[in-house]
């Protein structure tokens, strides 16, 4: 999701300044994304450029009030009725890691997966113990939820990358295939 995207769903509720744009993005997400009062107000200078938000009175703190335009909410329809696409979502650093450390000489690759299970569990242990003591809402509920889940789903993973370690030739001493080499048959999915 882009920081536009959220900012533009919340002023589709009301006039905001930035740092009640800032505070309710966070409330909404669950405070698992922290954003930069900067981050908010150069966002809002963009969309105001864009056409997409545009700026009102100034508060009695002398901050700027925006309000969405018609434009705006075209464009926060349009990005509620289109899927998020696999390609769009950041890369995972922690494959990229994995493949890397295959090819990279003198790397012990099950020791760099059996250090990143035991941050994955630590990571799920939390996750878990935030999720049953917050007094959350629904969309707080939900983002915890999500959180756990691909928790949960790169433990699995870190489970499927053990396995196949065990039974290649590279765990057992043998060469490492070269990053253009064709995986073996017991590689391939």
């Amino acid at each position: 999701m882009s920081i536009r995207h959220g900012l533009l769903a919340l002023l589709s509720g009301g006039p905001r300044h930035g740092y009640q744009l800032r505070a309710d993005f966070e409330a909404s997400t669950g405070a698992t994304w922290p954003l930069n009062i900067g981050q908010v107000y150069t966002t809002l200078s963009r969309m105001e450029r864009d056409g997409l938000v545009t700026p009102g009175e100034t508060d009695e703190q002398g901050r700027v009030v925006y309000s969405i335009t018609e434009a705006g909410r075209a464009e926060t329809t349009r990005w509620f009725s289109t899927p998020v696409a696999r390609s769009d979502r950041p890369r995972d650093e922690l494959v990229i890691k994995l493949a890397m450390a295959l090819t990279a000489p003198g790397v012990d690759v099950a020791a760099v997966v059996r250090l990143q299970r035991t941050a994955t569990m630590r990571a799920l242990q939390q996750a878990t113990k935030a999720k049953h003591a917050a007094r959350a809402g629904t969309a707080q509920r939900l983002v915890a939820d999500s959180a756990i889940f691909q928790i949960e789903a790169e433990q699995r993973w870190l489970d499927h990358c053990e396995t196949v370690l065990a039974s290649s030739s590279e765990a057992h001493g043998g060469s490492r295939p070269g990053p253009h080499d064709p995986p073996s048959q017991e590689e391939s999915p």
